[in-house]
């Protein structure tokens, strides 16, 4: 019942109609996406969903992508002031959604040799600890198309 619950609550999420996932194991990640950055951005960031089905927990251990420099990290608020905070793992206990969003966890994609673009895709590999290695496609997207609110691009 617990899995039936977390499929219809993520279903039920803005923006999934159009959505396109990858699965390993028992994990599936829904629609990673990137926004698309100004000229001038040395940095992007990358977003996504973790669904793990199965009744063992996982861990998100590293994301590999064709960038000088590929980070997980976590934003927080603390009395009135944001911090992104660079992560080494992220757990994904099992019958439970992990969402990369902005505000909360996501990727860094550093070191751009040029702006991310409105319609463009690119690889990337998730690595977990249990469910290994995973191939996915971010693809690319306007700012405002969905719940952005985080400017990463003054990041180096």
């Amino acid at each position: 019942m617990k899995r039936i619950l977390t499929l219809a609550t993520v279903f039920s999420l803005p923006g999934l109609a159009f959505a396109h996932e990858f699965k390993a194991n028992e994990l599936e990640i829904i629609h990673p996406i990137a926004f698309e950055t100004a000229p001038t951005a040395k940095a992007g960031g990358g977003y996504f969903t973790i669904v793990n089905f199965g009744e063992t927990d996982d861990s998100l251990i590293a994301v590999k992508a064709d960038f000088p420099k590929v980070m997980v990290h976590k934003s927080e608020e603390t009395d009135g002031i944001a911090r992104m905070m660079h992560v080494d793992r992220v757990e994904i206990p099992a019958g439970e959604t992990v969402e990369f969003a902005p505000g909360g966890y996501h990727v860094m994609f550093m070191g751009l040799p040029g702006p991310l673009q409105a319609g463009d895709s690119f690889p990337a590999t998730l690595v977990f600890e249990t469910a290994g290695e995973l191939e996915i496609i971010f693809n690319v997207e306007e700012r405002g198309s969905s719940k952005d609110d985080t400017d990463h691009s003054g990041h180096n």
